[in-house]
């Protein structure tokens, strides 16, 4: 890594979009695990975070609140910043050594800051479940940021930590040098805030993805990894239909086997969302086509923009409801490995937790994480550290058989 030393830096963490729904989330976790830390007496220095936005009234609202939280958060940081203002962007990016933000829709509103964290080297975590933002910092930015020594880890929250790690987490279990084949089946109960509609909205927007995604389904080296072709089913097993999942996550498993060789020779991967019955199975495509059908067309996506806008979201009362289960069915020659990976409120509570983690993982643990930088996944730049920040964070891995 030729990174300076960013030791001396102002701040571990900052979060940008403290003032959003789900920033709003993240720093409260913050301030709950500070405090926690502190009423146990952990020797470890407190951490040193900041949270940043462009409005100081709404900002000055979020700081009165951590303090309730806990009274450490009297000295937190707040910084002014805004998505179109590069410099404030730079500026906020030299004090942290990690900038994680839930600004979006990414393609739109986060590429600035991604330039700034390079430049400043600053490394970088959000939680865009966008592909086509991710395809352009690839292509873009991916080798500036290698040979700045700056990690950029898209996809930290549901999209796409629990799959991406959890197939990490799988393949460990099965013998190495043998092919494996990995479906990750996913069950869900949740909502979603104004920021996540308008991101999916945007993600929808972008026609004739899946010719550069299936490009990408290629020899790595003498190693081979593509997707599980995708098909409905009937699980017997499960007593379920299983539809493929039209998301980011199988896009970001497949980068990852791509690059760490614990996945073996060749690695094939499908991802799967569980529906109780062909009803409702037919019922969801239906809705998600036409949504997917209006979002391309910009007069009914401005319409469907007005669904739910940005800063709302599910009541606390909600989140308590919601919960998230993926299994994971892995095949070597040899052995089969089934695992899971479960926790509480998906989008939200769950996220804040995954996104938040990921970013002290990358400013706390440095010296246990591997030496990589660039545009990379969760699993590449963090890899099982940050399975082990999760699990102590109430986040489960469960080995079910094998």
């Amino acid at each position: 890594m030729s990174r300076s030393d960013i030791s001396d830096r102002t701040y571990d963490v900052i979060v940008f979009g403290a003032t959003g729904f789900t920033g709003r989330l993240v720093a409260e976790y913050l301030a709950t695990k500070g405090k926690d830390a502190a009423a146990q007496g952990a020797a470890a220095r407190p951490i040193r975070w900041a949270i940043a936005g462009r409005n100081a009234g709404r900002l000055a609202e979020v700081k009165a609140a951590m303090e309730a939280i806990d009274p450490a958060c009297a000295s937190l940081g707040v910084i002014e910043a805004a998505s179109e203002d590069a410099a404030s962007l730079e500026r906020m990016a030299g004090e942290a050594r990690v900038v994680l933000t839930t600004v979006g829709p990414y393609s739109t509103r986060g590429e600035p800051l991604v330039e700034a964290c390079i430049r400043a080297g600053a490394d970088y975590a959000d939680i865009t479940g966008e592909p086509e933002f991710v395809d352009r910092l690839l292509e873009r930015h991916h080798e500036a940021a290698r040979a700045r020594g700056v990690r950029i880890v898209n996809c930290c929250g549901f999209d796409s930590v629990p799959h991406d790690l959890g197939v990490l987490f799988t393949v460990t279990k099965l013998p190495a040098g043998e092919p494996i084949v990995v479906e990750g089946i996913v069950r869900a109960h949740g909502s979603f805030s104004g920021g996540t509609w308008q991101s999916l909205l945007e993600a929808m927007s972008h026609p004739g993805r899946k010719k550069r995604e299936a490009r990408s389904d290629e020899a790595h080296g003498a190693r081979k990894v593509q997707g599980v072709k995708a098909r409905v089913r009937y699980e017997k097993g499960l007593r379920a239909w299983v539809c493929p999942m039209p998301s980011i996550d199988p896009q970001v498993v497949l980068r990852s086997a791509r690059e760490l060789d614990v996945y073996g020779p060749d690695f094939q991967y499908g991802h799967f969302v569980q529906v109780k019955s062909g009803l409702q199975l037919a019922a969801g495509v239906a809705g998600f086509g036409a949504v997917a059908a209006l979002a391309k067309v910009r007069p009914t996506r401005e319409l469907l923009r007005k669904v739910r806008s940005p800063g709302e979201g599910p009541s606390a009362e909600e989140r308590a409801r919601s919960w998230f289960q993926v299994t994971f069915q892995g095949k070597s020659a040899s052995r089969k490995a089934v695992t899971r990976v479960s926790g509480g409120d998906p989008g939200y509570s769950e996220t804040a937790k995954m996104v938040a983690e990921s970013a002290l993982c990358m400013a706390l643990d440095r010296d246990r994480l591997p030496a990589r930088a660039g545009v990379l996944t969760p699993a590449v730049a963090m890899g099982e550290r940050l399975i082990e920040r999760l699990q102590a964070a109430g986040i489960r891995f469960e080995v079910l058989e094998g």
